[in-house]
């Protein structure tokens, strides 16, 4: 990104954040990505008129932020880093089990229930697309974002509980969606493709060694300074370093982030829990800070790349299938997940909790990020499919779920109240 391009989106985000704050009054993150998406259908339409030329040569002209390069070449750890070091290891520990089974189980079912679905979609509609195709695909959209999770769901006043399990399954389910997208993606290119565990793991294990590793090692480095500015670059040492590692050994960099800051946060619990005040609020100034400013970018990006969802074919119809399809597959996974992950935390009984996390389960930046990785790897009308329906999964959840989230939550609650009452 130059420097034009940051200026022209900083703008961007100073406007349409006061119009949001002053007239539409809509969550942060939802209101950047909605106006964005306005500005640039309004740029298309009005291009089109202007040239007199088809929607395809415009498209295949305009300079499309390149959301896989922002997120992947580093940025993607420090909001990860952000939105996980102030997560309690203890709460964690108690969660284990659900948030493993959600992380693992419900990913893995989703992804292979989204791309059934989809292949069979794609056989009515007459579509040339093959079965490892489409379970690629169930890979990129079935895990939830993260970045979507901790910056819009944790403002709707959901159970402690409740809320963390959502962002715990956030934060650690896209090292899964990772090994199955190359597992898959092997398969779709007819290459060979080692088997899913053996790539997960390495993925997960591998990942937590070298977070924890980075972690314990830079430490003391925080704990020792009285300089609160070097305690914060203490930080920022600690979680870029642990992520390229993990790029250079072919480990999950985005798991070593969340590690980082869960260890650094029970580190920071343990061994200063008298901090002085002003460096504790210094370092959550800055990481709060941070965490808005790269949130607000990708926002943005989402926005104005959404126009690439024209260049797929059957636009509407596809669009409408991809959406439908997430929520049978994210329905159908939290069913039988919830089968085997033990006790539901804050008095939920199963059908409520399905309900709640089939309608929280936003997805974000790293969804489009992989998406657009394929373009090397498929043809490009294909490309464009799955680049286009992705699009609609990450508009719908984000915008239509998380608009109507909190009025959702809400009657859910009423459900869960009524039912604890009749006990």
């Amino acid at each position: 990104m130059n420097l034009l391009s940051f200026i022209i989106i900083m703008a961007m985000i100073c406007i349409f954040g006061f119009i949001n704050e002053k007239v539409t009054k809509l969550t942060y993150e939802i209101s950047l990505m909605l106006f964005s998406i306005i500005v640039s259908i309004i740029a298309l339409v009005g291009s089109s008129l202007l040239y007199n030329t088809s929607v395809g040569n415009i498209l295949a002209n305009i300079q499309v932020f390149n959301i896989e390069k922002f997120l992947m070449d580093g940025v993607l750890c420090f909001m990860l880093f952000a939105g996980s070091c102030h997560m309690k290891l203890s709460d964690f520990k108690t969660h284990a089990r659900q948030i493993t089974v959600l992380a693992i189980v419900c990913t893995l079912l989703g992804a292979c229930f989204y791309g059934l679905l989809f292949y069979g979609a794609g056989m009515l509609l007459g579509l040339n697309l093959s079965l490892p195709v489409c379970l690629m695909f169930g890979s990129i959209v079935a895990p939830t974002d993260p970045i979507a999770a901790t910056s819009i769901l944790k403002k709707f006043g959901l159970p402690k509980n409740i809320s963390f399990l959502i962002e715990g399954e956030s934060l650690f389910n896209d090292g899964v969606g990772v090994a199955l997208f190359v597992c898959f993606s092997g398969l779709a290119v007819s290459t060979s493709s080692s088997g899913f565990f053996s790539v997960m793991l390495p993925q997960i294990f591998g990942a937590v060694a070298v977070g924890a590793v980075v972690t314990l090692l830079a430490f003391p480095l925080y704990r020792f300074t009285k300089s609160d500015t070097l305690g914060i670059f203490v930080t920022l040492l600690s979680v870029s370093l642990s992520y390229y590692l993990c790029e250079l050994f072919g480990f999950s960099g985005a798991i070593a982030s969340v590690v980082c800051g869960i260890l650094f946060a029970a580190l920071h619990s343990k061994f200063c829990p008298d901090e002085d005040e002003e460096k504790a609020g210094r370092f959550n100034s800055f990481w709060e800070t941070l965490d808005s400013l790269l949130n607000s970018i990708l926002y943005i990006m989402l926005g104005f790349s959404f126009v690439r969802i024209l260049q797929m074919q059957y636009v509407i119809l596809l669009a409408l299938v991809a959406v439908a399809a997430n929520m049978i597959a994210r329905s159908a996974s939290l069913s039988l997940s919830t089968l085997i992950m033990g006790k539901i935390p804050d008095g939920y009984d199963k059908l409520n909790f399905i309900k709640l996390l089939t309608w929280g389960g936003l997805r974000g930046g790293l969804s489009v990020a992989l998406a657009m990785s394929t373009k090397e790897i498929l043809p490009e009308q294909t490309y464009y499919i799955i680049l286009g329906c992705t699009y609609a999964v990450v508009f719908f959840t984000t915008v239509i779920q998380g608009i109507t989230m909190k009025p959702v939550y809400e009657r859910i609650n009423r459900s869960v109240l009524s039912k604890q009452n009749k006990k």
